[in-house]
């Protein structure tokens, strides 16, 4: 049997793949390559997972590989139709970000509830200003998203004292469905976004669900930045609709410099970074091995993406 073809679609540092030295033919490319290169491939690594190249080189001629595995939770960017038409079995990094991300949402949660980033300010301009902050404990958060990182946030919080409510696709035990999220808004200290990005939920948090918030709740956005209609957000901190919020994800990344996002009151703005700690490429990478390796030998992979939902179903 012919050694498989990997094919990786680069961004620096590159993947540390050596425990497939002689299982595998690796081969790498950029973006503009990509085209050409897909019809020799049996494997596709998507180690550039901000890359919409996928969705633009995979309705070409030619064959395509059986298999693709993104190095993200997300799948909306490398997903087209053809791509969810065919035979291709997508995987993603389902596993990596779960801690890091609730973690990271958890500290958002601290800084608001207790006015960091005041402090901070103060500080640097030397001035002694007393303030009060809020308690945390007692206080009720809904979590949009209830999959492994929306479940992971819930537990977080919930060790801080905070009521969690998750909203899912559809509701089951301990989940609630999209019907009860508007309600569930009304009553939410804190809401937190934490959503695959498909067409149910692209634009989902706009004006009309903003205003149906307190206007003593804190907003943050750790899903897809295009899950939130923007300009509503600024509306809404500017005409004080909402206490707060945080986003760590965007529609157009970087943000470009002119947004007006960044003047935003009480917006805490951070780089898509909220699930990547120390070490985390690595362990991308050895996720990777450890999936190529079942592969090899004909074992189930793990993390398969229903394709048409955009998300790794049964969680």
């Amino acid at each position: 049997m012919p050694t498989p073809t990997l094919l990786v679609l680069d961004a620096e540092p590159l993947p540390r793949l050596g425990r497939l030295t002689g299982h595998a033919r690796i081969e790498h490319t950029d973006a503009a390559g990509l085209a050409a290169r897909l019809p020799r491939a049996d494997v596709l690594l998507v180690w550039d997972f901000t890359s919409r190249a996928v969705r633009d080189a995979w309705p070409g001629e030619g064959p395509r590989p059986r298999w693709v595995h993104t190095a993200s939770a997300g799948v909306d960017h490398l997903m087209c139709p053809e791509l969810a038409a065919s035979d291709t079995v997508v995987t993603n990094a389902r596993g990596i970000f779960d801690q890091p991300i609730a973690e990271y949402v958890a500290a958002l949660v601290l800084a608001m509830a207790k006015d960091l980033p005041r402090t901070l300010e103060l500080q640097r301009e030397r001035t002694w200003r007393h303030r009060e902050s809020h308690k945390i404990a007692g206080t009720r958060a809904v979590v949009v998203g209830s999959g492994p990182i929306g479940r992971a946030i819930a537990h977080t919080l919930g060790a801080l004292g905070i009521t969690t409510a998750l909203v899912g696709r559809a509701a089951r035990s301990g989940v609630h469905g999209p019907e009860d999220l508007d309600r569930l808004l009304a009553r939410a200290d804190w809401v937190i976004a934490a959503a695959p990005l498909t067409d149910e939920t692209h634009g989902m948090f706009d004006a009309r669900r903003f205003g149906l918030m307190q206007p003593s709740a804190r907003f943050v956005n750790i899903g897809r930045g295009q899950l939130v209609v923007e300009d509503a957000l600024a509306e809404a901190l500017a005409k004080r609709w909402i206490a707060g919020a945080a986003l760590d994800v965007f529609e157009a990344e970087p943000l470009p410099s002119d947004s007006s996002l960044w003047q935003a009151p009480d917006l805490i703005v951070s780089p898509h970074m909220s699930g990547d700690t120390i070490g985390w490429r690595d362990e991308l990478g050895a996720q990777f091995v450890e999936l190529y390796e079942r592969w090899a030998t004909g074992e189930p992979l793990k993390n398969v993406v229903d394709k048409q939902r955009g998300y790794v179903p049964g969680h």
